[in-house]
């Protein structure tokens, strides 16, 4: 596992704006080679139906320290409620099913793509694959979907070294970053 640095550069109740900032980010990106995963907090029946449709093959583990229910063992779902899904290397066309399946429950979408670009005016030439991510959490105050939320968040993902890459990033869309950069495991 890897480990990446984030700073939240929004936080909206607006699901429309914070998309829309997503996409302003991506358009700074190099996205040559663009994924997307996804990932969420299930809890009743009718959230992993939906999510199920639109995460086809989803791994899939329980929620919470007494539980070891999971995908890896070939164990059914649906009794193993609460769990978390997630799916790596989906479309960005599926971002918006995504989002919809998800509804209430705290879920997540990250932008993987090849890098940012140089950052002249802070001393960066372009960033590489490490570090090079937008993540959408909705529901949720954390990339760990732990804290849930009635507002949504976008973070951008630089290289520690490279901190000052995620206030650039942020000015870029006419936005500031809130509060510390800090380790996104991934």
């Amino acid at each position: 596992m890897s480990n990446s640095y984030a700073q939240a550069v929004l936080r909206t109740t607006d699901i429309a704006e914070a998309l829309r900032v997503a996409g302003q980010l991506l358009d700074l990106a190099d996205t040559g080679e663009l994924e997307v995963d996804f990932e969420a907090r299930v809890s009743t029946p009718r959230e992993l139906e939906r999510l199920s449709a639109v995460m086809p093959n989803a791994d899939w583990w329980s929620h919470g320290a007494d539980r070891h229910g999971s995908s890896k063992k070939g164990d059914s779902p649906s009794q193993h409620l609460p769990l978390f899904m997630s799916r790596w290397c989906m479309a960005d066309e599926d971002v918006e099913a995504f989002l919809v399946a998800a509804g209430d429950a705290p879920a997540m979408v990250r932008w993987d793509f090849s890098g940012w670009p140089e950052a002249p005016e802070v001393g960066l030439g372009c960033g590489g694959t490490r570090g090079a991510y937008v993540t959408l959490c909705v529901n949720a105050r954390d990339l760990c979907l732990q804290e849930p939320a009635t507002d949504h968040t976008v973070y951008v993902h630089v290289k520690q070294v490279e901190a000052q890459r995620a206030a650039w990033l942020a000015a870029r869309v006419g936005l500031d970053v809130i509060g510390e950069l800090h380790m996104a495991p991934l």
